[in-house]
């Protein structure tokens, strides 16, 4: 049975009535129409998020809510009808927030299911589910997670969060491409755009503030954040398409600014600690630790100009991906590690991939293709682990790699495995394959697996094993497709490298 029919909407009766404006007519006004979520999982605690709003369209952002605080209850149940309350407060939402609460609690049981909500302006939000990490040190405790990117509105509907809610997963990594920044008709899917994004491309505060609480309505990525903890980090449409630190991906006015309030719009709009970076680490026991990169904010701009090419600059020794400070926190993660599986949840494609069969070599210069030393660092870093993983979304499709220690030897030592998500909704419905993916394949042959198809990817970790699903739709241009386990891979501990099932 279904998230949905087992975890109803708990909405209160209207007790009263809320002036909006002082020329409005009073009215009572659903004030958590974007739903509720929760992240970043503690062994002791776990944030809370919602936003007020009871218009989510107002064109200036600030979801139709009156320019003055609101206290904002809160409780935390052990159970889902909310006879145990565990924990509850007060916290206030505020305008300069866009009347967004992030409650980050501590003081829970490690391992934990617990059960949460809100209510403000007389009503009740629904019940959102989440789960503390186990204790440090605990092994013999699975982990499902799932794993998703690239979710284009207008490219189709977002069954795929409503599927992935339905598979009940302990942990949600979204890794990048939560909303992309284009006015509608900029970026059409193959088959042509089946929804429609209010406004023009965003880059205001109010825009990305609009373009966030848009998204936040659809009741299938409700869905999703409503089933258990995330923990997300932004890629390049959350802003603008490839950029990379201070730099657009073409020249405009201000694009610190813009960046700006893109970062804090999504700030606002995600269950995130308070906190001046993106890059931090989710434990979960001994079992696995999830490294949380930022691949965009501190990189180098991208070589020779971007786009898909062989690029001499790309080899130069200073080129960065991460910076140095993000670099060296990420290594000292390693040498600290005592965990089974040290995952990086990254944006871009990791292993090396040449695009053209044949002689002639092009690689993308906007992944770590165009970052080959910092690659190689990060590589030399993997000798400080028992088994690294790296998580990648940003392509569109369904990929699994053996990380090489020798990208032109096949029969060079495999150092660890790469696990690429597809997207959610971006490039419409998509294929199993493309007619070319036949010479790719034999071009790369580190790349054990590929599919087109829209979708997610569920992992399940185990001390001896990681073994991932890769599920896909039929479609996304029309709501309601079923999900179908597309391929299955096992990797085994000390054993890097895909297995398929």
């Amino acid at each position: 049975m279904s998230p949905l029919t087992r975890r109803t909407l708990l909405l209160a009766g209207v007790a009263g009535v809320t002036a909006l404006t002082a020329a409005a007519s009073a009215r009572p006004a659903d004030p958590f129409t974007l739903g509720v979520a929760s992240g970043d999982p503690a062994p002791d605690g776990v944030v809370l998020w919602t936003r007020l709003a009871v218009d989510p369209l107002a064109d200036d952002g600030l979801g139709g809510m009156p320019a003055r605080p609101v206290e904002v209850l809160w409780q935390v149940a052990a159970d889902e009808r909310f006879t145990r309350i565990v924990q509850h407060g007060s916290t206030t939402a505020r305008p300069e927030d866009a009347h967004s609460v992030h409650v980050e609690l501590v003081g829970l049981e490690p391992g934990r299911e617990y059960f949460y909500r809100f209510k403000a302006l007389n009503h009740l939000s629904r019940t959102g589910r989440t789960r503390t990490a186990p204790p440090p040190g605990a092994l013999h405790v699975p982990l499902t997670m799932a794993f998703a990117s690239c979710a284009q509105y207008e490219h189709g509907y977002f069954t795929a969060y409503r599927r992935l809610a339905e598979d009940e997963p302990d942990l949600v990594l979204h890794l990048g491409d939560y909303t992309y920044e284009y006015e509608s008709g900029i970026h059409v899917a193959p088959s042509g755009n089946v929804r429609h994004v209010e406004g023009p491309t965003t880059v205001t505060l109010a825009g990305y503030r609009r373009r966030q609480a848009q998204y936040k309505t659809d009741p299938d990525l409700q869905e999703a954040h409503a089933v258990a903890p995330w923990a997300v980090i932004w890629d390049d449409h959350e802003i603008d398409n490839n950029w990379a630190g201070l730099l657009p991906d073409r020249p405009q006015p201000d694009f610190p600014a813009r960046r700006a309030a893109a970062i804090q719009a999504y700030y606002e709009n995600m269950p995130l600690r308070r906190s001046p970076r993106l890059y931090r680490r989710i434990g979960w026991g001994s079992l696995a630790t999830f490294h949380m990169l930022d691949t965009r904010q501190y990189r180098t701009d991208q070589a020779c100009g971007d786009g898909l090419q062989l690029c001499p600059e790309r080899l130069e020794p200073e080129r960065t991906m991460l910076g140095a400070a993000q670099e060296e926190w990420l290594f000292a993660g390693f040498r600290g590690s005592r965990a089974r599986w040290d995952v990086l949840g990254q944006q871009v494609f990791f292993s090396q991939y040449d695009y053209i069969p044949g002689e002639v070599d092009k690689f993308l210069l906007d992944a770590w293709d165009g970052y080959v030393a910092d690659r190689d660092r990060v590589v030399a870093g993997f000798a400080d682990v028992r088994n690294p993983v790296v998580l990648t979304g940003d392509v569109h499709a369904a990929w699994g790699a053996d990380v090489k220690e020798r990208w032109d030897d096949p029969s060079s030592k495999t150092l660890a495995t790469e696990l690429v998500t597809t997207s959610i909704t971006a490039g419409g419905d998509g294929s199993e394959e493309y007619a070319e993916t036949p010479l790719w394949l034999r071009e790369n042959p580190h790349v054990k697996y590929f599919n087109n198809r829209r979708g997610y990817t569920i992992s399940r970790f185990t001390p001896d094993e990681l073994r991932t699903d890769f599920r896909g739709l039929d479609y996304v241009t029309r709501p309601g497709s079923p999900v179908r386990t597309k391929g299955s891979f096992a990797v085994e501990d000390r054993v890097p490298g895909l297995h398929r099932l």
